[in-house]
């Protein structure tokens, strides 16, 4: 009888560790079988989330824009329900190439040029639409492809104005980790030279908020000294995971408002 008991309460065990499992929204980790399960269930909103590779100071990953935005992707599509996350599109303008602009002057950026950028988002969305998602949402991470993006999205909507699919650039992604995030930061007691605007106190605290193993406080110091010289506007210091998060709430629920009022249009 002992025995009997400890089965069914393993079993019960593992059915409450399903029970709690949350849905997988990642596109890559699903099989052609579920995504297209999915779809007949109602999953018709797919998310196109956009990063880049490139400098971040001495003291933050090449990849933080794709790692962030992946996470927050994938937040705002649980949050939303019916949603799921494409790959992150992580090659994107950076600067030219030879000479070296803008990021590209330091080590490890990649760049690739606007008209491949683009082929590349317009080719994703068009597969999305074809596949039979409705509404693909297109979220960037990093400030240079914004305007692209949206006329991307203006494009398509142009050519599909006669079917039920559309594509929803949604800016407010972006700008909330602009001044809505700033704002909060200077509420805190942190100046615009700290909060900065790349690599600062903001930056560096939305990623350790989602992965601190990408961040490495014990160059902040040198990041604040060398500044601009090593790809630094602003000051790390005092920057911390708890700050990060005020910022990650912040994008994920404005961005979910953001999409279902681009959805109700």
């Amino acid at each position: 009888m002992r025995a009997v008991w400890m089965v069914l309460l393993g079993a019960l065990i593992g059915l409450q560790a399903f029970a709690a499992e949350p849905a997988r929204v990642m596109l890559e980790e699903l099989t052609s079988t579920e995504v297209q399960q999915a779809l007949k269930a109602g999953t018709s909103t797919v998310i196109i989330p956009i990063g880049g590779t490139e400098q971040s100071g001495p003291h933050m990953a090449l990849g933080k824009h794709n790692v962030r935005v992946k996470a927050l992707a994938g937040r705002i599509a649980s949050r939303l329900g019916n949603a799921l996350v494409a790959p992150v599109v992580n090659y994107v303008p950076e600067g030219a190439i030879t000479p070296p602009q803008g990021h590209m002057r330091y080590a490890g950026t990649l760049s690739v040029s606007a008209e491949a950028f683009g082929g590349i988002v317009e080719g994703a969305a068009r597969s999305l639409k074809q596949h039979g998602f409705r509404d693909i949402v297109l979220i960037g991470d990093h400030g240079g492809y914004q305007p692209q993006l949206k006329s991307i999205a203006a494009r398509l909507n142009h050519e599909w104005s006669a079917t039920p699919a559309r594509v929803h650039f949604i800016e407010a992604y972006y700008r909330v980790a602009q001044k809505p995030y700033n704002d909060v930061l200077r509420s805190k007691g942190l100046s615009d030279a700290q909060i900065g605007t790349h690599a600062g106190t903001a930056d560096t605290s939305l990623m350790m908020a989602l992965d601190t193993s990408l961040v490495h406080p014990e160059r902040f110091e040198e990041a604040a000294r060398d500044g601009a010289r090593t790809g630094t506007v602003g000051d790390p210091r005092k920057s911390s995971a708890a700050l990060g998060e005020l910022g990650v709430d912040m994008i994920v629920a404005r961005t979910v408002e953001a999409i279902k009022i681009a959805q109700a249009r």
